[in-house]
């Protein structure tokens, strides 16, 4: 068993001048990775990735700082895109109080729409917060019975606790950073079982890459310091967290 990358964007242009070379790793060295839509055009070019390569899955949905302009005829594409095999969830979706491009009511009505969206066809939601983690607890309570992962989680132990009944945690290369106490404590204190390893790239590149470009076979360095963190082998956290990506997207 390999590692996986639950959450990356090679559709990104960083991606452009050497895509093929960096897929070709991905296929040597992961199980699968998930590349991951922000707006319709990336959730576009997210299938066309998903079914060219039989190890690549897609996820689909509207970032909430590209909110904007979010409508029925986007959510009817969406919706189309969906019925694909290869779309594994709706995402990444939530709220972004951060870079507020729309106020907190907009993006959480678009929030709404497309969780309600991952209820009819049936998948699960890949979320993003940021700065916003009460508003984005209490949106999600409003639909009980949707699962998924808090993307690049940045809350606390103890609003870990009131999600990972529902949701798998997606840890990435900020944990490698030299301030990533929170993070550190919130891999400590939460079960394996509930993780799962992301890289975000090209962003949030891992020690001791950090500055460069991220790519997904950078998840080795993330599942290192689980293991260190967590004092089990690297082999212990390969298994649990692919076991852990393979039933979050429904991969057989």
């Amino acid at each position: 068993m390999r590692l996986v990358d639950t959450h990356c964007h090679l559709d990104n242009e960083q991606f452009n001048l050497d895509r093929e070379d960096v897929i070709e790793r991905i296929k040597d060295k992961l199980e699968f990775c998930v590349n991951i839509g922000y707006d319709l055009k990336s959730s576009e070019e997210t299938l066309k990735l998903a079914q060219k390569y039989d190890f690549v899955y897609g996820v689909i949905g509207v970032h909430p700082t590209d909110i904007t302009g979010y409508d029925e005829s986007i959510e009817n594409r969406l919706e189309e895109l969906a019925k694909d095999p290869k779309i594994v969830a709706i995402g990444e979706i939530g709220l972004d109080y951060h870079w507020m491009t729309e106020p907190k009511d907009v993006q959480k009505d678009g929030f709404r729409k497309q969780l309600a969206l991952a209820k009819r066809v049936k998948k699960p939601v890949v979320i993003h917060t940021r700065d916003a983690m009460e508003d984005t607890i209490e949106v999600l309570n409003e639909f009980p019975d949707i699962e998924g992962v808090i993307h690049c989680y940045p809350g606390s132990i103890e609003t870990a606790k009131q999600l990972v009944d529902r949701f798998y945690l997606g840890i990435g290369g900020t944990l490698t950073f030299k301030n990533a106490k929170k993070t550190v404590a919130v891999v400590k204190d939460i079960p394996l079982d509930r993780i799962v390893i992301e890289t975000d790239c090209p962003y949030l590149t891992p020690e001791p890459f950090r500055g460069k470009r991220n790519e997904p076979i950078y998840v080795e360095y993330v599942a290192q310091k689980i293991a260190e963190i967590k004092g089990v082998t690297l082999e212990e956290v390969v298994k649990v967290t692919t076991e852990n990506a393979k039933k979050l997207y429904g991969i057989v």
